[in-house]
Order: C-alpha cells, then sequence, then structure tokens
C-alpha cells in the first residue's frame, strides 16, 4: 500500500529525459508553490509545536467547565471533511466573516490569500501535537516537579529544565506529524485560497491542475520533488528527535 504507488509514481516520472524532469521541476511556477506549501507548513507546524503544547498542558493540568467538549473539539479536524473545513474557514475569515469583518478594518486578509492557507494548515495540523504531547503529559510523575520547588527551583525553571527536556522529543514528533499533514492538505487549502500562480498556489493544487490538463509526467515530477523534499525534512526531524532523546538519558 506505500511503496508500490511510490515505485509507480517514481517510475512514471522517470520516463523523462534528465534536462525535461529539471526544467519541469524547477519551472518558475513550481518554485513559487514549493515555497507557498513548505513555508507555510513549516510555519504552521512551529505554531501548533508551541500552542499544541500549551493546551495538551491545559487539558492535563487543569479542572474547568466545559472541559469535556473542549478536548472532543481538539479532534474535529480528523473527523471533519476537509473540504466543508475549508469552506468553513472561508466563511469565517472572509470579510464578511465573524472573524474577517473584524480583521477588515486592521488591513488583515486571510480568505483568499496565503495567510488563509496557514489558517487552514495550522487547522488541519493542530490535532496531531495536542494527541502526541498528552498522553507523556499524564505519565509524567508530579513528584519530580515538587522534588525541584523542594530545592528552590522556580515554576518556569522546573519547566525549562525537568520537564521539557524529556518532552521535546514527543512535541518534535507532533511537529513533524503535523508537518506532513500539511504538506499535503488539498481539500481545506483549494478552497480558502484564491489559487493563484505566484500567490497563494500550493503544489498538490498544482499537481491536480496538471492531471486535469492530462500532464501526468509533469505531474508526477512535481508529485516527486515533493516527497524528496518531504522526506529530507522529516529524516532531519528524527535525527532531531534521536538527538534530543541522547541529551535526555545522559
Amino acid at each position: 500500500m506505500l511503496f508500490v504507488p511510490i515505485t509507480a509514481m517514481l517510475l512514471k516520472a522517470g520516463t523523462e529525459p534528465p534536462a525535461k524532469f529539471w526544467e519541469i521541476a524547477t519551472s518558475p511556477i513550481a518554485l513559487a508553490t514549493y515555497d507557498v506549501t513548505f513555508t507555510t507548513s513549516v510555519i504552521a507546524s512551529l505554531l501548533n509545536g508551541v500552542f499544541g503544547t500549551l493546551i495538551a498542558w491545559v487539558l492535563v493540568r487543569y479542572k474547568f467547565p466545559l472541559k469535556r467538549i473542549v478536548e472532543a473539539s481538539v479532534d474535529l479536524p480528523f473527523a471533519l471533511p476537509s473540504a466543508v473545513a475549508g469552506l468553513t474557514l472561508a466563511t469565517v475569515y472572509s470579510d464578511n466573516g465573524w472573524v474577517g469583518s473584524l480583521l477588515a478594518p486592521l488591513g488583515i486578509k486571510v480568505s483568499f490569500t496565503r495567510l488563509g492557507v496557514a489558517v487552514a494548515m495550522t487547522y488541519i495540523s493542530l490535532p496531531f501535537v495536542v494527541r502526541t504531547v498528552q498522553p507523556v503529559l499524564q505519565e509524567m510523575e508530579r513528584e519530580i516537579e515538587e522534588a525541584a520547588w523542594s530545592l528552590g527551583a522556580t515554576q518556569w525553571e522546573t519547566f525549562w529544565k525537568v520537564i521539557f527536556p524529556p518532552l521535546f522529543p514527543t512535541i518534535l514528533t507532533g511537529i513533524a506529524l503535523g508537518f506532513s499533514r500539511a504538506v499535503g492538505e488539498y481539500g481545506s487549502t483549494v478552497i480558502i485560497a484564491s489559487n493563484t500562480p505566484f500567490k497563494d498556489l500550493i503544489a498538490p493544487v498544482l499537481i491536480f491542475q496538471r492531471l486535469e490538463q492530462y500532464d501526468y509526467s509533469g505531474a508526477t515530477v512535481i508529485g516527486t520533488v515533493l516527497l524528496l523534499i518531504s522526506l529530507v525534512l522529516l529524516i532531519g526531524i528524527n535525527l532531531l528527535q534521536a538527538w534530543a532523546r541522547r541529551y535526555d538519558t545522559k
């Protein structure tokens, strides 16, 4: 299920001569979509790394009214079809929407811009960080924190030196999962973006456009480049995770 489709895509892309492959992969419109896709995905994943950890912390450490509803809403991006999510976000963040109408007087436009793509990617990838970090926080022993406090550590020092080091590899895992989800997102981003080349057109949409034009080789070439860049970034994150775990054991 995993290797056969990838192999088929690589074989199809390999039918193009190297010069033609390079021309398609480095065309101006392709380079622009790589920038929009990967830069926006990285920013969304890093934001979720921070705020997803905060949400997981609140859900684990605090009791408050309607907690069950809030916790269930975290999984909403998993259950909601991505096209419905894109339609909802585009409506809410439009100039006449609930949020967009508040941002419009400030000169901030979300729907049908690159910022809208970032909002959609952040929305669909947030649960990966929360659900990855939450079990680790639940298993942490509170006695370790109490011991740090008894030795004179402040709450910030306790978090930074006692809680964060073993939590860091888990946060990276959530960021990597969220990044992978954001890079491949299509349904929500195609609706909230204007899909204008050199503005907010992402690589998955470009691939779909090439398929609509029956340019199968061009679509597979861009898909191959997307796959290779994603693999390089994910390998880098995994190496960073391995380094963090080695540091933690020491």
